[in-house]
């Protein structure tokens, strides 16, 4: 089967040195990808240059992205020719699209001017005792993946942070439904460290939990495997 799995995280540039982040080290989605490869499916893995990736071998396929436009583009091309997608890259919510000092915004007599602006400096002067950053929703990605291919099975993950089981699994399900997707992973940062990975695998009507990345990783190994039933 052909599999394409994304990890790590999209850093949106401000200027030429500075960015805005997801950390995501890209562990899950290394292991993910090995197991799948271990039992024989073809990978393409959509990662970020900081992120951990498994070795060259022979099925697996790497691509680098650095933000969310450019994977956009990349899946955008990929979806298409693949049976199954993970989706567990972090992707970022938003991008900056112009950042000013305070001085300069309270000067303003009209807030459009600098949100139709793009930062022109290579590197924003650090002159300002304050700055204003102004952020522009990026899409959905998750929520374009049918419209792109209606015949791809989707595993989505969504992560929230310190929320009791019974919301994590309530907003896993609403992503399911949202997006169409056949499953969601679903994660709290404060069950997350290096020696556990605890997650809810939410389908419409079960729930399974892992407690390690290795867990999540055969257990969807086990879901694809019954998606050709």
């Amino acid at each position: 089967m052909k599999i394409l799995v994304t990890s790590g995280g999209t850093s949106e540039k401000i200027d030429r040195v500075r960015s805005i982040t997801n950390h995501s080290s890209g562990k899950l989605g290394k292991i993910i990808t090995e197991t799948l490869l271990k039992a024989g499916h073809e990978v393409c893995l959509i990662t970020t240059l900081q992120a951990v990736k498994p070795l060259s071998q022979p099925n697996l396929t790497i691509i680098e992205i650095k933000n969310t436009a450019d994977l956009l583009q990349v899946m955008k091309d990929k979806v298409m020719d693949h049976q199954v997608l993970i989706h567990s890259m972090a992707v970022s919510d938003y991008t900056p699209v112009y950042m000013t000092g305070f001085d300069a915004l309270q000067a303003s007599q009209d807030l459009t001017e600098f949100l139709d602006r793009k930062n022109q400096e290579t590197k924003i002067s650090s002159k300002d005792d304050v700055q204003v950053l102004f952020l522009k929703k990026n899409p959905k990605i998750i929520s374009l993946v049918k419209a792109w291919n209606p015949s791809i099975h989707l595993i989505g993950f969504k992560l929230l942070v310190d929320v009791s089981r019974e919301h994590l699994i309530q907003i896993a399900r609403e992503s399911l439904e949202n997006n169409q997707a056949d499953l969601i992973v679903a994660n709290d940062l404060t069950q997350i460290n290096s020696e556990q990975h605890k997650a809810y695998l939410v389908e419409k009507n079960s729930v399974q939990t892992a407690t390690t990345k290795q867990e999540i990783s055969d257990l969807l190994l086990d879901r694809i495997l019954k998606f050709n039933d």
